[in-house]
């Protein structure tokens, strides 16, 4: 089972902060991923921060989106986050 991400937020150096629905909220790491096809378009800020919540997941403005369970094991607590 995973669990759905309720909210995003966009943060600087190509960051998102998750909070899914058990409320933990979590930091994902997009930069590792804009090298690869379709993903690469994020590097647009203007793009990057239209992500939205979407259903169980995340989706930006190109439909470009992650898999909740990627984001959950991909993502770290905020508490251990340095920016």
């Amino acid at each position: 089972m995973y669990l759905s991400v309720i909210d995003v937020e966009p943060l600087e150096a190509y960051k998102l902060e998750l909070t899914f629905e058990n409320k933990e909220q979590r930091v994902f790491d997009v930069s590792p991923y804009l090298g690869l096809g379709k993903y690469a378009e994020l590097k647009d800020p203007v793009l990057f921060r239209s992500v939205r919540s979407s259903f169980d997941s995340i989706q930006w403005d190109n439909e470009m989106d992650f898999d909740p369970e990627f984001l959950y094991q991909k993502s770290i607590p905020v508490g251990s986050v340095k920016c």
